[in-house]
């Protein structure tokens, strides 16, 4: 990066801008469907297929290597994720209840995520192979804490502003779906104003400029190479499974972490069927907040306290290395998200009880996902680090993808508490993996 382009100009944006649409396809996208009525079933279901886009950008990011600049890419995809962010609120369906799944609106909706889910997943390609391209390996880890801080202010903002906006409309005026759309909105304009400031004042940089761009032979030769000394690498089975396993209880836990604070308390059970499965679902055994609550709760206090565990957990592994981090942050990752199974079985009324434990399970997910992240920088170095990055974040989405399927008509067949226990138990999985990496590190 030439000298004069400070890192402080542009990964505190940079990052903010690739957590907005993240956060709006994986988590605000939960909220909505769930405050409209959708079945934890459905809703876990549909919200977890919008993982594909980053799954599967592994077989673009090569194009993304060698076509155009990385900072072409970037504000190319800014502008289409501001785009379609745009029409999501005058597109948004208004049927409630179980048969918002069945409204064409809802497909055209899902539709618009998709292509913010799309245009997210290769700006992450581009947004991390510039960050890569600038930094030294000693950079990347001074700077890691930095761009993780940023990206979770991206998340307050999603999780804990808007869903707050949100709720606080619903409250005033009884319309869910039009506190959504004026939600969205909001969500737009600021979308726009990082991308105007990016198409401007991203800095360019010579290591930022496409390899070769030759004809469509090379491309096609790059993107076999890129996959072929990916899965040739040292270790390449062991990082796979550390990648898919380490945050196993977190891919059934978070699309059902929200659902579960704003789901009435009450338990009542009805005969219902997620595609072609019929079943006893048990709706209820939630903390019955409100969508404001939640988003203050859970999106701003708990995000925060979430971003403080990653600046700590950034600090504390790059004074101590990798190896020597990763007992500490496995626990960290998986041990506080106990609080779960003491608040479906408690059901506090206490907002302080509710917000400490969000908050002690976030800070301790915040600080152990920074191990998760320096793993995955260290296998993809070498000379195709943009796309082997891209590789092992696509095996990071399917970890969350795969559980994201089933979690929803897991909850609505034992209910949240035995669910949560479920979901916890997988936390001996990250241990196991965690184990094995330990060993290979110290050869």
């Amino acid at each position: 990066m030439k000298n004069s382009s400070s890192p402080w100009l542009w990964v505190p944006t940079l990052y903010f801008a690739e957590g907005i649409p993240y956060f709006i396809v994986n988590n605000i996208s939960v909220v909505m469907f769930k405050n409209m009525g959708m079945p934890n079933g459905l809703l876990a279901l549909y919200t977890s297929l919008l993982y594909l886009p980053w799954v599967i950008k592994p077989l673009w990011s090569p194009f993304v290597d060698i076509i155009r600049s990385k900072r072409w890419w970037i504000v190319t995809m800014q502008i289409l994720m501001s785009v379609a962010m745009l029409a999501l609120p005058f597109l948004l369906p208004q049927t409630r209840g179980e048969d918002l799944a069945q409204a064409p609106m809802f497909f055209i909706t899902l539709a618009l995520f998709w292509v913010t889910a799309f245009a997210s997943a290769t700006h992450d390609i581009a947004a991390d192979g510039y960050y890569m391209l600038a930094h030294n390996e000693k950079s990347q880890a001074a700077f890691i804490g930095i761009r993780s801080t940023f990206y979770r202010i991206a998340s307050v903002f999603a999780q804990g502003v808007l869903v707050f906006i949100a709720g606080r409309i619903e409250i005033a005026t009884g319309n869910i779906p039009f506190s959504w759309q004026v939600t969205l909105g909001i969500t737009s304009l600021f979308m726009l104003l990082v991308t105007l400031y990016h198409t401007f004042l991203l800095p360019k940089s010579d290591a930022a400029h496409p390899l070769i761009a030759t004809n469509t032979k090379h491309i096609w030769r790059e993107l076999g190479e890129s996959f072929a000394t990916f899965f040739k690498k040292k270790g390449c089975g062991l990082a796979i499974t550390f990648m898919l396993l380490y945050r196993l209880s977190e891919g059934f836990l978070i699309k059902l972490c929200q659902p579960f604070l704003v789901d009435a308390r009450n338990i009542t059970y009805r005969n219902g069927s997620v595609l072609g499965i019929d079943y006893q679902q048990i709706i209820g055994g939630g903390l019955g907040l409100n969508t404001d609550t939640v988003g203050f709760i859970y999106g701003t206090i708990g995000v925060i306290c979430l971003l403080l565990g990653g600046i700590l957990g950034g600090i504390y592994i790059s004074r101590r290395g990798l190896k020597r981090s990763l007992w500490l942050m496995a626990a960290a990752l998986t041990l506080p998200s106990f609080v779960y199974v003491y608040l479906s079985i408690a059901q506090p009324i206490n907002q302080w009880i509710i917000g400490t434990a969000v908050c002690f399970e976030q800070f301790g997910y915040g600080f152990g996902f920074t191990a998760y992240m320096l793993f995955m920088m260290h296998f993809s170095d070498g000379p195709y680090k943009t796309s082997h990055y891209a590789i092992c974040t696509a095996f990071m989405a399917l970890s969350m993808m795969i559980p994201g399927f089933i979690a929803g008509t897991l909850e609505m067949m034992v209910g949240y508490s035995t669910f949560f226990w479920i979901a916890n138990s997988c936390s001996i999985t990250t241990f196991i993996i965690t184990y094995f990496v330990y060993k290979q590190l110290e050869n």
